[in-house]
């Protein structure tokens, strides 16, 4: 009688701190361990640290606009050069409703594009038959290595006076900015696959195709993806710089333009609207890695 006292009452103080006692008698299986209540694995606190962090990411610009408004109204921030964040938002409404913004923001962005698969598609596929091949890095690492480094905007008027002021020039400035990139990554992933795995294709007489597909390919494909992501954000640098010089249409342009008149709202509306389109399409670019990489750690994925 004594130890069934005790035992509710330890069940009681248990219950009270949380833990849990196991009846008396045989222990079934799994029973006989202490839990502690609330004592899950480190899942919950991950999950604490994940909502943390998008927490940061959404209320730090926030402040940091609220602060800039703030400064702005009580005089601490020149209004001439840093208009108030509802000043520029309402300057892009007003652009929004009458087309100019959408004009613009499309015409860069189709010709970040267009020049971003000129440069990329050939870049990857000279670079990884630099990667696969002895005799053909030897004849061409030396040429990759020397031009680029030249900053592709100080070859800007060799290539206007070649292609003229339309789109091709624009094009072929953003390709020549994108084809070196992927060039140098996409070597760089070939010859950072391990050896082992060029041998056992070789021992399994994988075929040319075969051994592309199921050596090349996998092993090199996630360098050359994030070598994608470096190359996107080149090729909205160079199309902004490309459409200053030589261009009516586009970001860079109505950048420019605003900056003659002094339209400093639309020059910010122009800025804005260009980390809003890096924004949206490296998220974009983040989605599809996450399909194409499942098998990768969740750390490893964009």
């Amino acid at each position: 009688m004594t130890g069934l006292s005790d035992r509710l009452g330890a069940g009681a103080e248990g219950a009270r701190l949380g833990v849990r006692i196991p009846p008396a008698g045989p222990a079934a299986p799994g029973e006989g361990t202490v839990r502690i209540a609330g004592a899950e694995p480190g899942a919950d606190r991950a999950g604490a640290r994940r909502r943390l962090e998008r927490v940061l990411s959404v209320a730090t610009p926030i402040g940091l606009l609220l602060a800039w408004e703030a400064g702005v109204h009580l005089g601490v921030v020149d209004r001439r050069y840093f208009p108030a964040p509802s000043e520029v938002l309402a300057a892009g409404w007003a652009m929004i409703l009458d087309g100019s913004l959408a004009l613009h923001a499309a015409a860069s962005v189709q010709r970040a594009f267009i020049g971003f698969l000129m440069g990329a598609v050939p870049g990857a596929l000279l670079g990884v038959a630099i990667g696969l091949n002895r005799y053909v890095r030897a004849a061409l690492q030396p040429i990759v290595d020397a031009v680029y480094p030249i900053p592709k905007l100080a070859i800007m008027p060799l290539i206007l006076l070649i292609f003229g002021l339309g789109e091709l020039s624009k094009w072929v400035i953003v390709a020549s900015g994108v084809f070196f990139q992927l060039v140098i990554v996409a070597t760089a992933g070939v010859m950072n696959i391990e050896r082992i795995y060029f041998d056992v294709g070789r021992n399994y007489r994988a075929g040319r195709w075969d051994f592309f597909r199921t050596v090349v390919l996998p092993g090199a494909l996630p360098v050359i993806y994030a070598g994608v992501r470096i190359g996107w954000g080149i090729a909205l640098l160079l199309v902004i710089a490309a459409e200053i010089v030589a261009s009516r249409t586009g970001l860079g342009f109505l950048i420019w333009q605003s900056w003659q008149i002094f339209r400093i709202e639309a020059m910010y509306v122009g800025l804005t609207s260009i980390a809003v389109i890096a924004l949206g399409s490296f998220a974009i670019l983040g989605a599809i890695e996450r399909v194409l990489f499942r098998w990768r750690p969740p750390q490893a994925r964009g």
